[in-house]
């Protein structure tokens, strides 16, 4: 999902208990990346298999967050580089795979995709509540903030989709839910990826 660009050079990398919160918020997305594998591959579903490689990646672009944390502006944008292109190609395989699913696919059991998606949604929301009074720093910050929003939206349609499965006794929420994810991993890498941009210039136009 994109959103507006702040370009603000007052960081919350000092405040108190940021690291700590990113730690909590690493282990949730790890955790929950294990067992929507499980979930995914035990149920058939396109969406929950997505969603568990979205925990994944969230998991690495949250350690990589901790790792460039009082790091020079150029490097925090050269991170967030790094983590909107892998969004933005996630976003293209889940894609791809709902192509394929929507060929030669079967029947995802629904009431496993409903209720790990409340349980991920639960993870997400803890997440976000970590994370909430840093929201507002540089385009690296930004993308943990985005990460963690957009998983919480993906986690409702996930929800909705796993009553549409058990009421049309189709396949056809699972993939729409798959390609709404891709959209939100897509236009978050956008967003991302514009004001790293951005801080790169600021930097280069103050080293000039």
């Amino acid at each position: 999902m994109s959103a507006a660009c702040n370009h603000s050079d007052n960081l919350p990398t000092d405040q108190p208990g940021f690291r700590r919160a990113l730690w909590w918020v690493i282990a949730i997305n790890a955790g929950m990346c294990v067992v929507e594998v499980i979930a995914g591959w035990r149920s058939g579903s396109l969406a929950l298999l997505s969603d568990s490689l979205d925990f994944a990646a969230d998991a690495a672009t949250y350690g990589i967050s901790l790792a460039v944390l009082g790091a020079s502006l150029s490097v925090r944008a050269w991170a967030a580089v790094a983590k909107g292109a892998s969004m933005g190609l996630l976003g293209a395989w889940i894609l791809v795979m709902a192509v394929v699913a929507a060929v030669d696919g079967g029947v995802p059991d629904a009431p496993t995709m409903s209720a790990i998606g409340f349980l991920a949604l639960i993870a997400n929301l803890t997440s976000v509540l970590f994370l909430l009074r840093f929201r507002n720093g540089d385009a690296n910050l930004r993308s943990v903030w985005l990460c963690s929003r957009n998983d919480a939206i993906g986690n409702v349609a996930v929800i909705l989709a796993g009553a549409g499965v058990f009421a049309s006794a189709s396949r056809w929420p699972d993939l729409a839910v798959a390609i709404v994810m891709a959209t939100l991993f897509i236009t978050g890498a956008i967003s991302i990826l514009r004001q790293a941009r951005g801080e790169l210039r600021h930097e280069r136009s103050g080293h000039a």
